[in-house]
């Protein structure tokens, strides 16, 4: 039994879906679960129709063009009024959950992308007599109540996928939804953007699978983001251990959560182009069967450097450190990198806005808090003096902080790259 997962690309219109439909063709002797995200931008889509409901603004006019979208999809594929019943349920959902706290209210609403997606590439390939049955994995991926990044109850959620998708995987093929789990039978949850991967990686733990494949625009994992670096290259091979390191560091190819699961139950991951279904790609596995790595870029975008410094000229001492990282957690906010000083403390984050201005607040309470923002991190795991002295040149480097093995710059966005 595989785990298959199909980004928002590999779905983001008719031909698509009819790609999809074709990959899954050629397991037909297979059985299959298959994870589908939404379509395309669904989600970013989704996610401004809740901020404007939620606002008391005009949403009506962008959830309008949002069902145009994917009618025009089901329109192409021959498929009638399959999604009308869903996007009742988000217009409803819209307006009747506007009392809770906005992170409750975003999974109550954002989780519909994944609910359409699963909805039409499930009527297709029905239409295409591939057997398949359509499960909510709201009724398998139980979790917490921490909104936008819920934490996976695995016993519970091991429990429910066996009991759910193994009777039905005797006779059929299964489709279900990345990125959602749920707190309570009234309330769904979300395992944080791009979760897709994660969800995979969990039920193909659950199910002891043979693998998870995830399908992407990319022939596999590539030294670095295509679109960023030229020229890159394809690891054909990589450990668990590599993966893990780079998606930390913020390489986007698979979500960070999704190899602690495979590796615990020893499964391999296999990334590969559902453009070129037949090449072999990239395969994450054991920790030992690769040690010499070439040089490996990630890029991370809209970036701020916090400066946070004590006001009576004290150390930065295990006190204020405990007291600084409290107000992180507090405030859900991840550092991407951290250096000390004497009596200061740089740490570098995501431009969040909502989030980041929570934390400066709390900051500046306690601490002196100065900010420089429109940077980036560039992370180079393998690097070589050769590799860093053709990325940085002559650019103005804010911050470098070095391992054996990884170098991380803090770099200024307005300055070209090579």
């Amino acid at each position: 039994m595989k785990v298959f997962k199909f980004g928002g690309a590999s779905v983001k219109d008719a031909s698509s879906i009819r790609n999809v439909a074709s990959i899954i063709r050629k397991y037909a002797a297979e059985r299959l679960v298959i994870v589908v995200s939404a379509m395309g931008k669904t989600t970013n889509a989704i996610e401004q129709i809740a901020q404007l409901a939620y606002n008391g603004n005009d949403y009506r006019p962008a959830l309008e063009t949002l069902k145009q979208y994917h009618d025009g999809i089901c329109e192409e594929l021959e498929l009638t009024g399959i999604t009308d019943k869903l996007f009742q349920q988000l217009s409803a959902h819209l307006i009747n959950f506007k009392d809770l706290p906005f992170d409750q209210y975003y999974d109550q609403t954002v989780i519909f992308g994944e609910l359409l997606s699963t909805t039409i590439v499930s009527h297709y390939l029905q239409q295409q007599a591939i057997p398949v049955s359509w499960v909510n994995a709201g009724s398998m991926i139980a979790t917490d109540k921490n909104w936008r990044e819920a934490n996976v109850d695995m016993e519970a959620t091991q429990v429910a996928v066996r009991s759910t998708l193994l009777p039905l995987l005797e006779e059929q093929h299964v489709i279900t939804q990345g990125f959602i789990g749920k707190y309570s039978p009234a309330f769904y949850t979300t395992l944080g953007r791009e979760g897709s991967d994660y969800t995979g990686a969990l039920l193909a733990h659950c199910l002891k699978a043979e693998g998870l494949w995830i399908w992407k625009d990319v022939p596999g994992v590539l030294t670095a983001d295509p679109k960023e670096y030229q020229p890159v290259t394809l690891i054909e091979e990589l450990s668990y251990y590599e993966a893990i390191e780079m998606t930390y560091y913020g390489a986007t190819v698979i979500h960070p959560k999704t190899i602690q699961p495979l590796r615990a139950g020893n499964i391999p991951l296999y990334v590969r182009s559902f453009e070129e279904p037949e090449k072999e790609g990239s395969v994450i596995r054991m920790d030992s069967i690769k040690e010499n790595y070439p040089p490996i870029l990630v890029l991370k975008k809209q970036q701020v450097l916090l400066s946070v410094s004590t006001r009576d000229f004290s150390f930065m001492g295990e006190e204020h450190m405990s007291h600084i990282y409290r107000i992180f957690a507090e405030n859900r906010v991840k550092i991407n990198l951290m250096q000390t000083a004497a009596i200061s403390l740089s740490v570098v984050v995501d431009e969040n806005t909502a989030r980041l201005q929570g934390l400066l607040e709390a900051l500046s309470e306690r601490f002196h808090v100065l900010t420089n923002s429109r940077l980036q991190l560039l992370t180079v795991r393998h690097y070589t003096d050769a590799i860093i002295n053709e990325l940085t040149g002559d650019r103005d480097v804010l911050l470098t902080q070095k391992s054996r093995q990884t170098i991380q710059m803090v770099l200024k966005k307005d300055q070209d790259y090579l």
